[in-house]
């Protein structure tokens, strides 16, 4: 069987320049999966988008810092920031209050599920879960999700850890690369997981372009899909879009970059189908 390969954007839902992106590039057949935020200010949008797109995977990006949770503030009390109605606008806090255990795990689950039954309420057939950030990087978050992953029959889970081949390739800056470097220990605890090592919820075996985004040129994507062995499923995180006003309204630090990484897609994926052995294109529904 030849390599598969997942082509998800994350932030669907965050605004309408985004989810046109996201449906033109699926449409244009480079795009196989996105993961749709509960709380994005473009929700509903995003839901048109995936309605008349069945064929693409949508996921549920759970997001527990940076913005408005789903569920009422004072039932989270461990999650929210400073002002008592968001996250913590800060990851670097998040993981810092996380180690000092100040987030409670049924905090952390209360408010996955609140963000899953959202989009389960619409309509939305989940394929997957995965985290803004990658906040399930740390074995305390991933153990919270699967439990609710589980119970809503929800049966896959991205592996934000990146493979050992992309990772060698250097992309992105060197401090990136030396956080991702210094979590990659917790990728054992991550496989270990009793719903992932016994296959009751399913995973790739990695993640690639974790360490280049914001820096996901051609260029870049070429190199990776160069790289990509011979077998095996691995996920491509991307984040596509179109930096315009609306976008301007959002806090982000992926903006110009968004215009680049989807002008990428459209040249290099197509590029790549037309190697002697190409990847198989597919969402997460089809592990």
């Amino acid at each position: 069987m030849p390599a598969r390969l997942i082509l998800n954007a994350d932030d669907f839902g965050l605004t309408p320049g985004i989810n046109r992106a996201i449906a033109e590039l699926h449409s244009a057949g480079v795009l196989t999966s996105a993961t749709l935020m509960a709380n994005g200010p473009a929700f509903d949008d995003a839901v048109a988008v995936a309605r008349t797109h069945p064929s693409l995977g949508v996921g549920c990006h759970i997001v527990l810092t940076d913005g408005v949770p789903v569920s009422d503030p004072s039932r989270i009390p461990t999650l929210i920031g400073p002002d008592k109605k968001s996250f913590r606008p800060s990851l670097t806090h998040f993981i810092r209050d996380l180690l000092l255990g100040r987030i409670h795990p049924d905090d952390v689950a209360r408010e996955a599920r609140a963000q899953i039954h959202k989009l389960q309420h619409v309509g939305i057939p989940i394929t997957h879960i995965d985290t803004h950030k990658h906040t399930h990087l740390f074995p305390s978050i991933t153990r919270s999700l699967l439990h609710v992953a589980d119970a809503a029959n929800i049966r896959a889970i991205r592996n934000p850890f990146e493979p050992h081949w992309s990772a060698a390739l250097n992309h992105g800056s060197p401090l990136r690369r030396l956080g991702l470097k210094l979590l990659g220990p917790l990728r054992t605890r991550f496989e270990d997981q009793t719903e992932i090592s016994m296959n009751s919820i399913l995973t790739a075996d990695g993640t690639i372009a974790i360490s280049a985004t914001g820096q996901l040129t051609s260029a870049t994507l070429s190199e990776l899909l160069r790289a990509l062995p011979p077998t095996g499923a691995y996920e491509l995180c991307c984040h596509p879009g179109y930096n315009d006003a609306d976008l301007d309204r959002i806090a982000t630090r992926l903006r110009t970059h968004r215009n680049l990484e989807r002008e990428a897609l459209l040249t290099e994926i197509p590029r790549a189908l037309t190697q002697p052995t190409p990847p198989h294109l597919i969402h997460y529904g089809n592990l």
